[in-house]
């Protein structure tokens, strides 16, 4: 019998919910066992269902994806959180991550991505988009640069100091 992995879909859009329900649903090794229309819901059902993987948009009344994220990993470390969301922005990325997603894709991420992700987040592996990815290592290297820039005026300290 195959172990399978549960998951929660957190979306205010219900088509795009039970779409993602139907898709999973041909998964064998998937269970949809909650569905969220906001982050507070998202909270609850965390701690009720006890999902494995989480599918949360970030953009949602009453709770922000990156909100709920944030709260849920405060209380279930266990749990994997893959955002899931139309915005790539710059900011927002950083944000899902510091809060403690483990993946981020966007919705118009193919279903086989999409399911990769899902197995890959339950397995406790970072899962993002290659535009995503290509986001977050300019972020990092642009930060990695302001770190080691040389002493002067706008940074009157050394490297080692």
């Amino acid at each position: 019998m195959i172990k399978k992995i549960r998951v929660l879909l957190v979306d205010d859009q219900a088509l795009f919910r039970e779409a993602l329900r139907t898709l999973l649903g041909y998964q064998e090794d998937f269970e949809v066992v909650a569905e969220a229309s906001n982050g507070e819901e998202a909270v609850r059902y965390s701690i009720q269902e006890k999902p494995d993987v989480i599918l949360m948009d970030l953009q949602m009344p009453i709770l922000s994806g990156v909100d709920a994220t944030q709260r849920i990993r405060g209380q279930r470390q266990d749990v994997q959180i893959i955002a899931l969301t139309t915005f790539d922005d710059d900011e927002l990325i950083i944000d899902a991550f510091r809060a403690g997603a483990i993946g981020y894709l966007l919705k118009d991420v193919p279903s086989e991505k999409l399911f990769d992700a899902v197995r890959s987040a339950a397995r406790g592996e970072y899962f993002l988009s290659p535009s995503i990815m290509a986001k977050l290592v300019t972020e990092v290297t642009r930060a990695e640069r302001q770190v080691t820039r040389k002493p002067g005026i706008d940074n009157p300290l050394s490297r080692r100091e």
